[in-house]
């Protein structure tokens, strides 16, 4: 046994069935491994930023890490962007990445790099393998890594004389990952005190204080209490949908977010973090919350919050209270031109049952929660880390993650360009997703942001900075040339009738939608 077989061996024991790849010659003996030993689907990506950031998608649905294959230091630099976000998400990933041999690092071939200083930024763990012998216990130290709740990101380095030479070390047994540990009841009595005040109080949830039975939890506190509930801007995954409690967001422009939190007195923050403006705009605070706002952290992502949110509920005595759970409600279909309202208001009104949304509609698709409140219960899962081009890879991982579900993908034109090879992965896995895209042929979200940060009105030269026209992108051409069948849609008629036909059908279908 060599040592990408150990690899390989010790993966598939730590519960890692999954690897996104992009391979190249360091890493052939680690690929024949996956070629000999059953157990582990290779899926193969055009680009590291698709591998990276379908490895978080996967990573959400799915509730355990999946690995990814990466090229020396320039393939893993490609798919940071999607690694960052993967750790905003708190996603658990295991990336393997190759290296030169040992004996080699010191000639300085033309792809030599620090490979470690280049992980480290996006990884909560990362290790160079020293040799065969070491390779299998560095992996089981990978995996129990990645699994440490609330999930991270651990990057394992493999030289190529390691993954190639022979060991003879024994196989470590991979232990399950640890509990969430509980948080103090002292501090979770004085947070009932709290939520007692009613409406000055906010209770800010992300991670699995989203998941339909820890929102149902918060409901019964609010509707005790009189409470707010909130989520955060940005977050991994929600279930949503009716029989479910609707949680807003906190908006992203900075006047609505000022404007949401004006008449908070106390923050109760349970795995989130304090919300703040997502850039700095000149004149403008950072944060979010009144300055005379108390804010109290009862609890980080990685803790257990079910349990802190029965003890509560306990607590208040809320048991029998009834939250405020969403009736199964959908919105009419709309009629003439195309908006971002409009787009969203067709997904809302079409959406079907246990569907996956992955959300990268970005200015357009601000007002979905809106319209899919009593939509068919769902989960959403959205960007987390600001990194746009994560949205086809996130549906892509979604529906390796879930085959039986139904994947609907919202993509800006601008940010799915920097991933649009993500469509080739669905096609040849035959993924069942419908990828609506919101064709405005610019980075609208930059207009409003130049506007913003006060630099005035955009000349020339800078919308040509911040439109996506001469030529303008044709998605219909891209997606076929990639094997995935595609339409367009330029009315809510149209789009109502295609995108109809696409949820019907079985595989991937893009929708280019013309605003």
């Amino acid at each position: 046994m060599n040592g990408a077989e150990a690899l390989v061996r010790t993966l598939i024991a730590g519960g890692i069935d999954v690897c996104f790849a992009n391979p190249g010659t360091s890493e052939m003996h680690f690929v024949a491994a996956l070629d000999r030993i059953p157990g582990i689907r290779c899926v193969l990506a055009l680009f590291e930023g698709v591998a990276t950031g379908a490895a978080d998608g996967y990573a959400r649905m799915a509730e355990k890490p999946a690995a990814t294959l990466l090229h020396l230091g320039p393939g893993l630099a490609n798919g940071l962007a999607n690694l960052h976000n993967a750790r905003r998400a708190w996603s658990p990933v295991v990336n393997v990445v190759g290296e030169h041999a040992t004996y080699h690092r010191e000639l300085d071939a033309p792809l030599t790099s620090d490979i470690e200083a280049l992980a480290k930024p996006m990884s909560h763990w990362v290790r160079t393998t020293a040799s065969p012998d070491s390779v299998a216990a560095d992996a089981a130290d990978a995996i129990r890594a990645a699994r440490t709740p609330p999930g991270r990101i651990a990057t394992l380095i493999l030289p190529g004389d390691a993954a190639w030479n022979e060991t003879r070390a024994a196989l470590p047994n991979v232990a399950p990952p640890p509990p969430r540990p509980r948080i103090d009841e002292a501090k979770l009595r004085a947070a009932a005190d709290e939520l007692r005040k009613g409406p000055s109080t906010v209770l800010m949830l992300t991670n699995v204080g989203l998941r339909a039975r820890a929102l149902e939890l918060a409901g019964r506190i609010a509707a005790k209490t009189g409470c707010r509930l909130t989520a955060q801007m940005s977050n991994a995954r929600i279930e949503r949908g009716a029989g479910r409690l609707p949680i807003a967001r906190v908006p992203y422009a900075v006047e609505p977010a000022l404007d949401y939190f004006r008449d908070t007195r106390t923050l109760l923050l349970l795995g989130a973090k304090a919300p703040v403006a997502f850039f700095a705009y000149p004149g403008k605070p950072g944060r979010n919350t009144p300055p005379d706002c108390a804010i109290e952290t009862l609890g980080g992502p990685g803790d257990d919050i079910v349990h802190a949110l029965e003890f509560l509920v306990d607590a208040l005595d809320a048991g029998r209270a009834v939250p405020a759970l969403a009736k199964p409600q959908r919105p009419p279909l709309p009629a003439g031109a195309l908006t971002g309202d409009t787009i969203m208001q067709t997904v809302g009104a079409l959406l079907p049952e246990n569907a996956i949304i992955a959300d990268e509609s970005v200015t357009s698709g601000r007002r979905l929660f809106s319209f899919t409140d009593g939509a068919p219960p769902h989960d959403y899962i959205q960007l987390t880390g600001g990194s746009i081009g994560e949205g086809l890879p996130l549906a892509t991982g979604a529906a390796i993650a879930c085959p039986d579900r139904k994947v609907v993908c919202l993509q800006a034109d601008g940010s799915g360009m920097y991933t649009l090879q993500a469509l080739w992965t669905m096609a040849r896995e035959k993924l069942d997703v419908v990828t609506v895209v919101m064709a405005n042929r610019s980075y609208a979200i930059l207009h409003g942001e130049f506007r913003n940060v006060l630099a005035g009105a955009p000349g020339e030269r800078a919308r040509a900075m911040l439109d996506l026209d001469r030529p303008a992108l044709d998605w219909v051409q891209m997606a076929r040339g990639q094997g995935v069948e595609a339409a367009r849609a330029t009315t809510c008629e149209e789009l109502a009738k295609v995108f109809a036909g696409a949820l019907r059908g079985k595989g991937p279908f893009l929708i280019e939608a013309v605003i």
